[in-house]
């Protein structure tokens, strides 16, 4: 009898299991050099052997006929499973394949703010190209947004990878890009006063409706979530204009606007602001101008982290 769910350990235990692994290993140091190396070895010869038992529970799959890709899909959405097998390579796509799949579960992130990603290629050192696509005018991402969206997704899925540079070589790659070039280097690079972050889960946010808003407490935050078409998108629950909560709003279509761009109404102050850019504000007397930016919400990021949607909130770094 095959067990069910509830026989399976969850993530956060496993993931547990794998910290206690380093803190022995860091204890055995005590004990001197000898004593480390040893440890360390054991270590190594342990996880040699799951890798050889792994690699033949494959082979015979595949002899079977059995790997079909509705069983490889399977392996691979398992979060434990799939480390596994990135660790002993044996894992069924390369590492572009799974980069651009970690792409993918970003873009709706990205998509909020106007704009789009496109893998250029991986270099044989490891180093992922991407190019920005579209435009976010007032977009509010913040560093630790962009470096937690793309880099926490890349490094997850093809944790091989060691760098993330943008394709400069394209007509577009200037003011009109998702964010400048130039800043997007210095955000994946340059520390940043809020490069931290606490990654929270959410569940809840699974069930949101289309067209559905909601407000949620998240590590002491107030954020409000809202559902347009298949994207859920988090906002902290702060106008940017007045400041105060958005309790009691509702989505709403804009007049001869598409259904999949509707806008939200401050009850407070009655700013309208468009959730799929960013949350930028639209009304008229908001064109902002370069030192003066119209106001706008404060999105963060969302993935799917362990099997369930989870929210960045980021943490002050101590000066």
């Amino acid at each position: 009898m095959a067990p069910d769910d509830a026989d399976t350990p969850p993530p956060d235990h496993l993931r547990a299991a794998g910290d206690r692994i380093q803190t022995l290993l860091d204890a055995s140091a005590a004990g001197g050099v000898v004593a480390r190396e040893r440890a360390e070895e054991l270590v190594r010869s342990v996880t040699d052997l799951y890798g050889a038992g792994l690699q033949r529970i494959l082979a015979v799959l595949r002899e079977s006929g059995r790997m079909d890709e509705a069983l490889i899909g399977r392996l691979v959405d398992d979060d434990l499973v799939a480390s596994l097998l990135l660790v002993h390579g044996l894992h069924p796509h390369d590492v572009s394949t799974r980069v651009e799949a970690a792409l993918e579960s970003v873009r709706p992130y990205l998509g909020s703010h106007g704009g789009d990603v496109e893998l250029v290629g991986v270099s044989d050192e490891g180093v992922v190209r991407l190019r920005l696509l579209g435009s976010c005018d007032g977009c509010p991402s913040s560093s630790v947004t962009l470096k937690l969206a793309v880099e926490e997704a890349v490094q997850g899925a093809a944790p091989e990878t060691t760098s993330i540079e943008v394709d400069t070589d394209t007509a577009d790659a200037g003011a009109g890009a998702l964010i400048p070039v130039d800043s997007l280097r210095l955000r994946l690079t340059e520390p940043d006063p809020l490069e931290e972050a606490v990654w929270h889960p959410v569940p809840e946010l699974a069930d949101l409706s289309p067209g559905e808003l909601a407000g949620f407490a998240v590590a002491d935050l107030s954020v409000f979530a809202c559902r347009v078409g298949r994207d859920v998108l988090v906002f902290l629950d702060r106008c940017g204009r007045c400041g105060q909560s958005f309790a009691g709003a509702s989505l709403a279509r804009r007049l001869g606007g598409a259904a999949d761009a509707p806008l939200l109404r401050c009850p407070t102050c009655h700013t309208h602001y468009d959730v799929r850019r960013a949350g930028v504000s639209v009304d008229a007397d908001d064109t902002g101008t370069a030192g003066d930016p119209p106001p706008h919400l404060d999105p963060l990021p969302l993935l799917v982290r362990d099997g369930v949607l989870q929210v960045a909130v980021p943490v002050p770094v101590p000066s």
